[in-house]
């Protein structure tokens, strides 16, 4: 996903998939046309994460199992059209692994870097805590990092999104302290809930606010900064099991009442791993979202007052979609959005369309073959100059994480 603090311009689709090429060889290809690029992750790595800095610059992280199976988080630094040689942020032999809820770089506005992961806190399958870091060097050194939940319980802590607030880093996820109350996991009393946080500079970590108590249980979180505050993006979880998409907006210093994006009515008895993204540019806000409730769709909603209130959505995929949805806005106002759509067995396509803010959806394009298994992940973007990178996993013995850019054309006033 982009740099969500600071949206800029983005522009038409393309229409065509290139020839690979390297970061710098694609600089003069055609507006509309994808090319895949060299990635600068190595054999067996996989979920990417994409982000987008100042001075155009796109950060892109990783996982990356070494020979002794450990696990590194990595990253490295697009800019002038050349990779940075990869760095490591942390390493560990017990951390959770998990195509869905996987680690995230994020670039902040003073020029820090920060940066997750998971690791284990018990025996049970799901026992792990969230680890936040920071560096002040541009990733030369990072901090020991520190754990931002404090219930001290070995459930399940995870699926984070992260964003500035003043000198601070703002952290929210899905807490399973609930879970603890019981010695059975699948216990349907057992209750996930959305909780926040702040981590400063030291470390040193606010006050915790839970922003919804009850929630699905393993589905991505999104968030972005609109003119009016930040906004945060999840799947509820009624007591009727409902599971549709909601929104909580930080305003004058409290987090609001969560309310439903759209009311799919999606009744679902168990998680479908398929969370929402937002984007957000001063009062306009999109947000993507899979939902099964009536039909198997990706849907968009625009929203013109900073996610207090959205229109009646769009309809996005081509009729197959497995979700797994990213979303940018764009400087006209419409909106790109990713997923990825099924093909035939396995066979999958990680796809883009764009939308006019008016809800007019252009043709779908597809950025790259893929496969609709778990071990594909979930494809991310991000907009940076005049050009979208794509990021996915390949799966097989030895992953690999791919890169695609899409040069954009003029975009018109």
């Amino acid at each position: 996903m982009m740099d969500r603090w600071k949206m800029r311009a983005a522009a038409a689709l393309p229409v065509a998939l290139a020839a690979c090429g390297s970061a710098g060889a694609d600089e003069t290809a055609r507006p509309g046309v994808v090319i895949e690029v060299t990635s600068p992750a190595g054999p067996r790595s996989g979920e990417p994460h994409l982000a987008a800095g100042a001075a155009g610059r796109v950060y892109m992280s990783w996982l990356e199992q070494g020979a002794d199976s450990t696990h590194a988080l990595r990253f490295a630094v697009l800019e002038n059209g050349r990779w940075s040689a990869p760095r490591t942020i942390a390493r560990g032999g017990d951390w959770f692994i998990n195509w869905a809820d996987f680690p995230m770089l994020t670039p902040l506005p003073d020029g820090r870097l920060a940066a997750h992961w998971l690791q284990r806190s018990g025996d049970g399958k799901y026992a792990y805590d969230v680890r936040v870091a920071q560096s002040a060097d541009g990733g030369a050194t990072w901090s020991q990092g520190v754990v931002p939940h404090r219930d001290g319980t070995a459930s399940e802590h995870g699926f984070v999104s992260m964003w500035p607030a003043g000198d601070s880093l703002a952290v929210v996820w899905l807490d399973g302290r609930k879970y603890a109350a019981t010695a059975d996991e699948h216990d349907p009393s057992n209750e996930m809930a959305l909780v926040s946080t702040t981590v400063a500079r030291d470390g040193t970590l606010g006050a915790e606010r839970t922003l919804d108590p009850r929630v699905c249980d393993c589905c991505q979180t999104g968030a972005a900064m609109t003119a009016r505050g930040p906004i945060v993006v999840y799947r509820d979880r009624s007591p009727d099991e409902i599971r549709d998409i909601y929104i909580t907006r930080h305003v004058d210093g409290a987090w609001t009442e969560p309310k439903p994006v759209h009311a799919d009515g999606w009744k679902m008895p168990a998680c479908p791993v398929n969370g929402p993204q937002v984007a957000a540019d001063g009062q306009r806000v999109a947000v993507a979202w899979y939902t099964a409730a009536r039909d198997t769709a990706v849907q968009l909603a625009f929203s013109t007052d900073a996610g207090a209130t959205f229109g009646a959505p769009v309809r996005i995929d081509a009729g197959r979609p497995a979700g797994r949805v990213d979303v940018e806005l764009l400087a006209d106002g419409g909106a790109l959005v990713s997923w990825i759509e099924r093909g035939d067995g396995e066979r999958a396509e990680v796809r883009a369309r764009r939308v006019s803010a008016d809800g007019k959806a252009g043709d779908p394009v597809v950025v790259a073959e893929s496969s609709a298994v778990r071990a594909s992940g979930f494809p991310r973007m991000t907009r940076a100059g005049d050009a979208v990178y794509f990021a996915w996993t390949v799966p097989g013995d030895t992953s690999t994480v791919r890169v695609a850019r899409m040069a954009l054309a003029a975009e018109r006033r």
